[in-house]
Protein backbone atom coordinates (compact mmCIF):
# COMPACT_ATOMS: atom_id res chain seq x y z
CA UNK A 1 0.00 0.00 0.00
CA UNK A 2 2.84 2.36 0.87
CA UNK A 3 4.60 1.57 -2.41
CA UNK A 4 1.45 2.36 -4.38
CA UNK A 5 0.95 5.63 -2.50
CA UNK A 6 4.57 6.58 -3.20
CA UNK A 7 4.17 5.82 -6.90
CA UNK A 8 0.95 7.82 -7.15
CA UNK A 9 2.52 10.76 -5.32
CA UNK A 10 5.53 10.71 -7.61
CA UNK A 11 3.32 10.53 -10.71
CA UNK A 12 1.25 13.50 -9.52
CA UNK A 13 4.40 15.52 -8.83
CA UNK A 14 5.86 14.78 -12.29
CA UNK A 15 2.55 15.64 -13.96
CA UNK A 16 2.37 18.94 -12.10
CA UNK A 17 5.94 19.89 -13.05
CA UNK A 18 5.36 19.04 -16.71
CA UNK A 19 2.23 21.18 -16.86
CA UNK A 20 4.00 24.03 -15.09
CA UNK A 21 6.71 23.93 -17.76
CA UNK A 22 4.13 23.79 -20.56
CA UNK A 23 2.25 26.74 -19.06
CA UNK A 24 5.45 28.77 -18.91
CA UNK A 25 6.45 28.08 -22.52
CA UNK A 26 3.01 28.07 -24.14
CA UNK A 27 1.14 30.66 -22.06
CA UNK A 28 3.31 32.97 -19.99
CA UNK A 29 6.05 33.43 -22.59
CA UNK A 30 3.60 33.98 -25.46
CA UNK A 31 1.05 36.35 -23.91
CA UNK A 32 1.04 39.68 -22.13
CA UNK A 33 -0.65 40.01 -18.73
CA UNK A 34 -4.40 39.96 -19.16
CA UNK A 35 -7.37 37.72 -19.74
CA UNK A 36 -5.66 35.47 -22.29
CA UNK A 37 -2.88 34.61 -19.85
CA UNK A 38 -5.45 33.92 -17.13
CA UNK A 39 -7.45 31.67 -19.46
CA UNK A 40 -4.29 29.77 -20.39
CA UNK A 41 -3.47 29.25 -16.74
CA UNK A 42 -6.92 27.83 -16.03
CA UNK A 43 -6.64 25.50 -19.05
CA UNK A 44 -3.22 24.24 -17.91
CA UNK A 45 -4.62 23.50 -14.43
CA UNK A 46 -7.62 21.60 -15.81
CA UNK A 47 -5.45 19.54 -18.15
CA UNK A 48 -3.10 18.73 -15.29
CA UNK A 49 -6.06 17.41 -13.29
CA UNK A 50 -7.35 15.45 -16.29
CA UNK A 51 -4.33 13.11 -16.34
CA UNK A 52 -4.76 11.53 -12.87
CA UNK A 53 -8.54 11.66 -13.26
CA UNK A 54 -8.25 9.54 -16.42
CA UNK A 55 -5.91 7.03 -14.79
CA UNK A 56 -8.23 6.53 -11.84
CA UNK A 57 -11.54 6.94 -13.64
CA UNK A 58 -10.94 4.41 -16.42
CA UNK A 59 -10.11 1.76 -13.83
CA UNK A 60 -13.41 2.47 -12.10
CA UNK A 61 -15.67 2.31 -15.13
CA UNK A 62 -15.60 5.98 -16.22
CA UNK A 63 -14.61 5.07 -19.75
CA UNK A 64 -15.82 8.42 -21.14
CA UNK A 65 -12.59 9.90 -19.77
CA UNK A 66 -10.42 7.62 -21.91
CA UNK A 67 -10.43 9.47 -25.22
CA UNK A 68 -9.88 13.05 -24.00
CA UNK A 69 -7.56 12.01 -21.17
CA UNK A 70 -5.31 9.65 -23.10
CA UNK A 71 -5.18 11.87 -26.18
CA UNK A 72 -4.04 14.77 -24.03
CA UNK A 73 -1.44 12.49 -22.41
CA UNK A 74 0.05 11.78 -25.86
CA UNK A 75 -0.12 15.42 -26.94
CA UNK A 76 1.45 16.49 -23.63
CA UNK A 77 4.30 14.03 -24.17
CA UNK A 78 5.14 15.32 -27.64
CA UNK A 79 4.78 18.98 -26.60
CA UNK A 80 7.24 18.33 -23.80
CA UNK A 81 9.73 16.57 -26.08
CA UNK A 82 9.55 19.23 -28.81
CA UNK A 83 9.79 22.19 -26.44
CA UNK A 84 12.79 20.65 -24.70
CA UNK A 85 14.48 20.11 -28.06
CA UNK A 86 13.73 23.73 -29.01
CA UNK A 87 15.32 25.10 -25.82
CA UNK A 88 18.80 25.16 -27.36
CA UNK A 89 18.02 26.94 -30.67
CA UNK A 90 15.69 29.40 -28.92
CA UNK A 91 18.40 30.21 -26.36
CA UNK A 92 20.92 30.78 -29.16
CA UNK A 93 18.46 33.04 -31.02
CA UNK A 94 17.87 35.09 -27.86
CA UNK A 95 21.62 35.49 -27.36
CA UNK A 96 22.10 36.70 -30.94
CA UNK A 97 19.23 39.17 -30.60
CA UNK A 98 20.63 40.51 -27.35
CA UNK A 99 24.08 41.10 -28.85
CA UNK A 100 22.65 42.86 -31.89
CA UNK A 101 20.47 45.08 -29.74
CA UNK A 102 23.35 45.98 -27.43
CA UNK A 103 25.53 46.80 -30.41
CA UNK A 104 22.80 49.02 -31.84
CA UNK A 105 22.30 50.77 -28.51
CA UNK A 106 26.03 51.38 -28.14
CA UNK A 107 26.28 52.92 -31.61
CA UNK A 108 23.38 55.28 -30.86
CA UNK A 109 25.14 56.55 -27.72
CA UNK A 110 28.52 57.51 -29.31
CA UNK A 111 29.41 61.26 -29.35
CA UNK A 112 28.81 63.03 -32.65
CA UNK A 113 31.76 64.85 -34.28
CA UNK A 114 31.96 68.60 -33.49
CA UNK A 115 32.91 70.88 -36.38
CA UNK A 116 34.99 73.97 -35.61
CA UNK A 117 33.78 77.23 -37.09
CA UNK A 118 35.92 79.71 -39.05
CA UNK A 119 38.46 77.10 -40.11
CA UNK A 120 40.38 77.63 -36.86
CA UNK A 121 41.95 74.82 -34.87
CA UNK A 122 40.11 73.40 -31.83
CA UNK A 123 41.71 71.29 -29.13
CA UNK A 124 39.68 68.68 -27.27
CA UNK A 125 40.07 67.64 -23.68
CA UNK A 126 40.19 64.13 -22.35
CA UNK A 127 36.51 64.35 -21.46
CA UNK A 128 35.44 65.07 -25.01
CA UNK A 129 34.65 68.84 -24.50
CA UNK A 130 35.99 71.35 -26.96
CA UNK A 131 38.45 73.83 -25.43
CA UNK A 132 37.39 77.39 -26.27
CA UNK A 133 40.25 79.56 -27.65
CA UNK A 134 40.93 82.92 -26.02
CA UNK A 135 39.43 86.00 -27.63
CA UNK A 136 42.01 87.81 -29.78
CA UNK A 137 40.09 90.57 -31.36
CA UNK A 138 37.07 91.50 -33.30
CA UNK A 139 37.09 88.28 -35.30
CA UNK A 140 37.13 85.91 -32.30
CA UNK A 141 34.21 83.49 -32.15
CA UNK A 142 33.01 80.71 -29.86
CA UNK A 143 32.77 77.15 -31.34
CA UNK A 144 29.31 75.60 -31.21
CA UNK A 145 28.11 72.01 -31.42
CA UNK A 146 26.36 70.97 -34.60
CA UNK A 147 23.15 70.27 -32.72
CA UNK A 148 23.03 73.67 -31.00
CA UNK A 149 20.75 76.44 -32.25
CA UNK A 150 22.50 79.50 -33.69
CA UNK A 151 24.19 81.47 -30.94
CA UNK A 152 23.49 85.12 -30.30
CA UNK A 153 26.13 87.47 -31.78
CA UNK A 154 29.02 88.29 -29.50
CA UNK A 155 30.39 91.78 -29.25
CA UNK A 156 33.95 92.21 -30.32
CA UNK A 157 36.40 91.77 -27.50
CA UNK A 158 33.80 90.18 -25.22
CA UNK A 159 34.69 86.97 -23.38
CA UNK A 160 31.17 86.33 -22.00
CA UNK A 161 29.12 83.52 -23.54
CA UNK A 162 25.81 84.33 -25.15
CA UNK A 163 22.84 84.84 -22.88
CA UNK A 164 21.15 81.63 -21.92
CA UNK A 165 24.28 79.52 -22.23
CA UNK A 166 25.61 79.05 -18.72
CA UNK A 167 27.75 76.00 -19.33
CA UNK A 168 29.94 76.81 -22.23
CA UNK A 169 29.85 74.86 -25.46
CA UNK A 170 27.75 71.67 -25.48
CA UNK A 171 28.74 68.30 -26.94
CA UNK A 172 26.92 65.08 -27.81
CA UNK A 173 27.33 62.20 -25.34
CA UNK A 174 26.76 61.67 -21.61
CA UNK A 175 25.62 64.70 -19.70
CA UNK A 176 25.18 65.07 -15.94
CA UNK A 177 26.49 61.49 -15.51
CA UNK A 178 23.53 59.90 -17.40
CA UNK A 179 23.60 57.54 -20.40
CA UNK A 180 20.94 58.56 -22.92
CA UNK A 181 20.33 54.83 -23.56
CA UNK A 182 20.49 53.90 -19.89
CA UNK A 183 16.74 53.47 -19.54
CA UNK A 184 16.54 50.97 -22.41
CA UNK A 185 16.34 47.21 -21.71
CA UNK A 186 19.11 44.99 -23.05
CA UNK A 187 16.60 43.27 -25.32
CA UNK A 188 13.59 44.04 -27.45
CA UNK A 189 10.46 42.58 -25.70
CA UNK A 190 8.48 42.45 -28.93
CA UNK A 191 11.16 40.33 -30.62
CA UNK A 192 11.32 37.95 -27.69
CA UNK A 193 7.54 37.62 -27.73
CA UNK A 194 7.62 36.84 -31.45
CA UNK A 195 10.34 34.22 -30.90
CA UNK A 196 8.40 32.54 -28.06
CA UNK A 197 5.21 32.49 -30.13
CA UNK A 198 7.03 30.99 -33.10
CA UNK A 199 8.46 28.18 -30.98
CA UNK A 200 5.07 27.51 -29.36
CA UNK A 201 3.25 27.40 -32.71
CA UNK A 202 5.85 25.07 -34.21
CA UNK A 203 5.73 22.74 -31.20
CA UNK A 204 1.94 22.77 -31.11
CA UNK A 205 1.40 22.03 -34.78
CA UNK A 206 4.11 19.36 -34.87
CA UNK A 207 2.84 17.64 -31.72
CA UNK A 208 -0.72 17.64 -33.06
CA UNK A 209 0.42 16.21 -36.40
CA UNK A 210 2.52 13.46 -34.80
CA UNK A 211 -0.29 12.54 -32.41
CA UNK A 212 -2.84 12.37 -35.22
CA UNK A 213 -0.57 10.10 -37.23
CA UNK A 214 -0.05 7.95 -34.14
CA UNK A 215 -3.80 7.57 -33.57
CA UNK A 216 -4.31 6.43 -37.15
CA UNK A 217 -1.52 3.86 -36.81
CA UNK A 218 -2.66 2.54 -33.42
CA UNK A 219 -6.30 2.18 -34.41
CA UNK A 220 -5.46 0.53 -37.75
CA UNK A 221 -4.96 -3.19 -38.40
CA UNK A 222 -1.83 -4.89 -37.02
CA UNK A 223 1.05 -5.37 -39.42
CA UNK A 224 2.05 -8.95 -40.21
CA UNK A 225 5.77 -9.60 -39.83
CA UNK A 226 7.49 -12.85 -40.71
CA UNK A 227 10.78 -13.84 -39.14
CA UNK A 228 12.93 -16.95 -39.54
CA UNK A 229 14.93 -18.05 -36.50
CA UNK A 230 17.43 -20.93 -36.69
CA UNK A 231 17.62 -23.27 -33.69
CA UNK A 232 20.67 -25.51 -33.44
CA UNK A 233 18.77 -28.37 -31.76
CA UNK A 234 15.68 -28.34 -33.98
CA UNK A 235 15.21 -31.73 -35.71
CA UNK A 236 15.32 -31.63 -39.49
CA UNK A 237 11.77 -32.93 -39.67
CA UNK A 238 10.54 -29.88 -37.72
CA UNK A 239 12.21 -27.39 -40.02
CA UNK A 240 9.74 -24.65 -40.88
CA UNK A 241 7.54 -25.07 -37.77
CA UNK A 242 5.50 -21.88 -37.55
CA UNK A 243 4.37 -20.09 -34.39
CA UNK A 244 1.86 -17.23 -34.72
CA UNK A 245 2.86 -14.84 -31.95
CA UNK A 246 0.80 -11.99 -30.56
CA UNK A 247 1.11 -9.95 -27.39
CA UNK A 248 -0.38 -6.92 -25.66
CA UNK A 249 -3.85 -7.05 -27.17
CA UNK A 250 -4.99 -4.81 -24.29
CA UNK A 251 -8.74 -5.14 -24.41
CA UNK A 252 -10.08 -2.23 -22.38
CA UNK A 253 -11.84 1.13 -22.49
CA UNK A 254 -10.74 1.89 -26.08
CA UNK A 255 -10.55 -1.62 -27.55
CA UNK A 256 -13.32 -4.22 -27.57
CA UNK A 257 -14.67 -7.29 -29.33
CA UNK A 258 -14.06 -6.02 -32.89
CA UNK A 259 -10.36 -5.69 -32.05
CA UNK A 260 -10.20 -9.34 -30.93
CA UNK A 261 -12.13 -10.54 -33.98
CA UNK A 262 -9.72 -8.79 -36.33
CA UNK A 263 -6.68 -10.35 -34.65
CA UNK A 264 -8.20 -13.84 -34.60
CA UNK A 265 -9.09 -13.62 -38.29
CA UNK A 266 -5.57 -12.46 -39.12
CA UNK A 267 -3.96 -15.35 -37.19
CA UNK A 268 -6.28 -17.95 -38.67
CA UNK A 269 -5.29 -16.90 -42.19
CA UNK A 270 -1.70 -17.85 -41.37
CA UNK A 271 -2.56 -21.54 -40.85
CA UNK A 272 0.11 -21.72 -38.12
CA UNK A 273 1.31 -24.84 -36.30
CA UNK A 274 1.14 -23.11 -32.90
CA UNK A 275 -0.41 -19.93 -31.55
CA UNK A 276 1.28 -18.07 -28.67
CA UNK A 277 -0.51 -15.23 -26.88
CA UNK A 278 2.25 -13.71 -24.77
CA UNK A 279 0.46 -11.74 -22.05
CA UNK A 280 -1.35 -8.45 -21.45
CA UNK A 281 -4.60 -9.56 -22.99
CA UNK A 282 -6.83 -7.29 -20.91
CA UNK A 283 -7.16 -4.12 -18.86
CA UNK A 284 -10.26 -4.95 -16.87
CA UNK A 285 -12.20 -7.72 -15.20
CA UNK A 286 -13.88 -10.74 -16.77
CA UNK A 287 -17.24 -9.13 -16.02
CA UNK A 288 -16.24 -6.05 -18.02
CA UNK A 289 -14.31 -7.64 -20.87
CA UNK A 290 -15.34 -11.30 -21.04
CA UNK A 291 -17.49 -10.67 -24.11
CA UNK A 292 -14.63 -8.81 -25.82
CA UNK A 293 -12.29 -11.79 -25.30
CA UNK A 294 -14.85 -14.36 -26.48
CA UNK A 295 -13.62 -14.53 -30.13
CA UNK A 296 -10.39 -16.16 -28.89
CA UNK A 297 -12.27 -19.46 -28.84
CA UNK A 298 -12.14 -19.36 -32.66
CA UNK A 299 -8.33 -19.47 -32.87
CA UNK A 300 -7.12 -22.32 -35.08
CA UNK A 301 -3.74 -24.09 -35.15
CA UNK A 302 -2.40 -27.60 -35.76
CA UNK A 303 -0.87 -28.27 -32.36
CA UNK A 304 -2.68 -25.90 -30.04
CA UNK A 305 -2.96 -22.31 -28.78
CA UNK A 306 -1.12 -21.21 -25.64
CA UNK A 307 -1.18 -18.26 -23.25
CA UNK A 308 1.04 -16.82 -20.51
CA UNK A 309 0.16 -14.02 -18.13
CA UNK A 310 1.45 -10.48 -18.46
CA UNK A 311 1.70 -7.84 -15.77
CA UNK A 312 -1.71 -6.36 -16.67
CA UNK A 313 -3.49 -9.63 -15.92
CA UNK A 314 -2.39 -9.15 -12.32
CA UNK A 315 -4.12 -5.77 -12.24
CA UNK A 316 -7.34 -7.27 -13.61
CA UNK A 317 -8.08 -10.41 -11.57
CA UNK A 318 -5.55 -12.99 -12.72
CA UNK A 319 -7.32 -16.06 -11.28
CA UNK A 320 -10.54 -15.24 -13.10
CA UNK A 321 -8.74 -14.57 -16.36
CA UNK A 322 -6.70 -17.78 -16.23
CA UNK A 323 -9.90 -19.75 -15.86
CA UNK A 324 -11.62 -17.71 -18.60
CA UNK A 325 -8.80 -18.10 -21.11
CA UNK A 326 -8.66 -21.82 -20.39
CA UNK A 327 -12.44 -22.01 -21.00
CA UNK A 328 -11.92 -20.32 -24.37
CA UNK A 329 -9.61 -23.16 -25.44
CA UNK A 330 -6.12 -21.72 -24.85
CA UNK A 331 -3.71 -23.73 -22.72
CA UNK A 332 -2.38 -21.47 -19.98
CA UNK A 333 1.26 -22.28 -19.19
CA UNK A 334 1.71 -21.38 -15.54
CA UNK A 335 5.38 -22.11 -14.82
CA UNK A 336 5.14 -25.34 -16.82
CA UNK A 337 5.93 -26.79 -20.21
CA UNK A 338 4.17 -28.75 -22.91
CA UNK A 339 5.78 -31.39 -25.15
CA UNK A 340 5.05 -30.67 -28.81
CA UNK A 341 5.35 -33.69 -31.10
CA UNK A 342 5.28 -32.68 -34.74
CA UNK A 343 6.68 -34.01 -38.02
CA UNK A 344 8.57 -36.80 -36.34
CA UNK A 345 10.35 -34.52 -33.86
CA UNK A 346 9.81 -33.16 -30.35
CA UNK A 347 10.01 -29.61 -29.03
CA UNK A 348 9.45 -28.34 -25.49
CA UNK A 349 7.17 -25.32 -25.25
CA UNK A 350 7.44 -23.72 -21.80
CA UNK A 351 5.75 -20.76 -20.17
CA UNK A 352 6.32 -18.72 -17.02
CA UNK A 353 4.22 -16.20 -15.16
CA UNK A 354 5.14 -12.56 -15.47
CA UNK A 355 8.19 -11.47 -13.52
CA UNK A 356 6.17 -8.87 -11.58
CA UNK A 357 3.70 -11.43 -10.23
CA UNK A 358 3.54 -11.92 -6.48
CA UNK A 359 1.56 -14.31 -4.30
CA UNK A 360 0.73 -18.00 -4.47
CA UNK A 361 -1.16 -20.35 -6.75
CA UNK A 362 -2.20 -18.73 -10.03
CA UNK A 363 -0.66 -15.45 -8.92
CA UNK A 364 2.75 -16.95 -8.14
CA UNK A 365 5.79 -15.26 -9.69
CA UNK A 366 7.88 -16.76 -12.46
CA UNK A 367 9.41 -20.14 -11.53
CA UNK A 368 12.03 -21.07 -14.12
CA UNK A 369 13.06 -24.26 -12.36
CA UNK A 370 9.48 -25.56 -12.40
CA UNK A 371 9.07 -24.73 -16.09
CA UNK A 372 12.52 -25.72 -17.36
CA UNK A 373 14.12 -28.08 -14.85
CA UNK A 374 14.48 -31.85 -15.33
CA UNK A 375 13.94 -31.78 -19.07
CA UNK A 376 15.80 -33.53 -21.86
CA UNK A 377 18.60 -31.09 -22.79
CA UNK A 378 18.89 -32.56 -26.27
CA UNK A 379 15.48 -31.13 -27.18
CA UNK A 380 15.04 -27.55 -28.30
CA UNK A 381 12.97 -25.44 -25.93
CA UNK A 382 10.94 -22.35 -26.70
CA UNK A 383 9.91 -20.25 -23.70
CA UNK A 384 6.88 -17.94 -23.60
CA UNK A 385 7.57 -15.08 -21.16
CA UNK A 386 5.82 -11.73 -21.26
CA UNK A 387 8.82 -9.51 -20.51
CA UNK A 388 12.11 -9.76 -22.42
CA UNK A 389 14.05 -9.29 -19.19
CA UNK A 390 13.02 -12.83 -18.20
CA UNK A 391 15.73 -14.08 -20.57
CA UNK A 392 18.38 -13.19 -18.01
CA UNK A 393 17.12 -16.09 -15.88
CA UNK A 394 15.94 -18.28 -18.74
CA UNK A 395 19.44 -18.33 -20.24
CA UNK A 396 20.69 -20.16 -17.14
CA UNK A 397 18.44 -23.08 -18.12
CA UNK A 398 19.67 -23.27 -21.71
CA UNK A 399 16.58 -21.84 -23.38
CA UNK A 400 17.01 -21.78 -27.15
CA UNK A 401 14.39 -19.13 -27.94
CA UNK A 402 12.21 -16.84 -25.86
CA UNK A 403 9.09 -15.17 -27.30
CA UNK A 404 8.04 -11.97 -25.52
CA UNK A 405 6.07 -8.75 -25.76
CA UNK A 406 5.48 -6.09 -23.09
CA UNK A 407 7.56 -3.28 -24.62
CA UNK A 408 5.09 -2.34 -27.41
CA UNK A 409 8.26 -1.61 -29.37
CA UNK A 410 8.41 1.62 -27.37
CA UNK A 411 4.92 2.57 -28.66
CA UNK A 412 5.75 6.28 -28.92
CA UNK A 413 9.20 7.33 -30.15
CA UNK A 414 11.40 8.50 -28.38
CA UNK A 415 9.94 6.59 -25.41
CA UNK A 416 11.66 3.48 -26.79
CA UNK A 417 14.96 4.91 -25.55
CA UNK A 418 13.67 4.76 -21.98
CA UNK A 419 12.32 1.22 -22.44
CA UNK A 420 15.80 0.13 -23.47
CA UNK A 421 17.07 1.07 -20.02
CA UNK A 422 14.87 -1.66 -18.50
CA UNK A 423 14.57 -4.36 -21.18
CA UNK A 424 17.46 -6.04 -23.03
CA UNK A 425 15.49 -6.16 -26.31
CA UNK A 426 12.85 -3.59 -27.26
CA UNK A 427 11.65 -4.93 -30.62
CA UNK A 428 12.61 -7.70 -33.02
CA UNK A 429 15.26 -10.39 -32.60
CA UNK A 430 18.08 -10.11 -30.09
CA UNK A 431 20.18 -12.29 -27.85
CA UNK A 432 20.73 -12.44 -24.08
CA UNK A 433 23.53 -14.62 -22.71
CA UNK A 434 23.25 -17.07 -25.59
CA UNK A 435 19.44 -17.22 -25.61
CA UNK A 436 17.69 -15.80 -28.64
CA UNK A 437 14.89 -13.39 -27.76
CA UNK A 438 12.19 -12.26 -30.16
CA UNK A 439 10.02 -9.34 -29.02
CA UNK A 440 6.81 -8.52 -30.87
CA UNK A 441 5.43 -4.95 -30.77
CA UNK A 442 2.01 -6.15 -29.64
CA UNK A 443 -1.33 -5.80 -31.39
CA UNK A 444 -2.86 -3.14 -29.14
CA UNK A 445 -1.74 -0.23 -27.01
CA UNK A 446 -1.81 0.89 -23.43
CA UNK A 447 -2.88 4.37 -22.36
CA UNK A 448 -2.80 6.78 -25.31
CA UNK A 449 -4.31 5.31 -28.50
CA UNK A 450 -1.12 6.39 -30.25
CA UNK A 451 1.71 4.47 -31.89
CA UNK A 452 4.65 6.32 -33.45
CA UNK A 453 7.60 4.36 -34.82
CA UNK A 454 6.23 1.05 -33.50
CA UNK A 455 3.17 -0.12 -35.47
CA UNK A 456 0.87 -2.81 -34.02
CA UNK A 457 2.09 -6.23 -34.99
CA UNK A 458 1.32 -9.92 -35.30
CA UNK A 459 4.39 -12.05 -36.00
CA UNK A 460 4.74 -15.40 -37.70
CA UNK A 461 7.89 -17.01 -36.27
CA UNK A 462 9.31 -19.75 -38.48
CA UNK A 463 11.80 -22.09 -36.82
CA UNK A 464 14.62 -23.35 -39.04
CA UNK A 465 16.81 -26.40 -38.51
CA UNK A 466 20.56 -26.11 -39.13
Amino acid sequence: MLAMATFVGFAVLVTALIHLYLWKRLVRDTTRPGRWRKAGGVAALLLALLVPATMVGTRNGSYWLAWPGYLWLALMFYLLVLLLVLEVPVAVAKLVLRRHERAATGAAGEPAPVPVGGGGRADTTATGHVAEPAATGPTATSPVALADPPAAPVEAGSTEPPAGDDSGPRTAGPQDGRDPAGDRPDHDPSRRLLLARGAAIFAGLTAAGVTGYGVRTAMGPPRLDRVQIPLAKLPRGMDGLRIATVSDIHLGPLRGRAHTERIVAMINRLDADLVAVVGDLVDGSVAELGAAAEPLRDLRSRYGSFFVTGNHEYYSGVEEWVREVDRLGLRVLQNERQEIQARGGVLDLAGVNDVTAAGTGLAAPADYAAALGDRDPSRPVVLLAHQPVAAQEAAKFGVDLQLSGHTHGGQMVPFNLLVKLQQPVVSGLGEVDGTKVYVTNGAGFWGPPVRVGAPPQVTLVELRAP
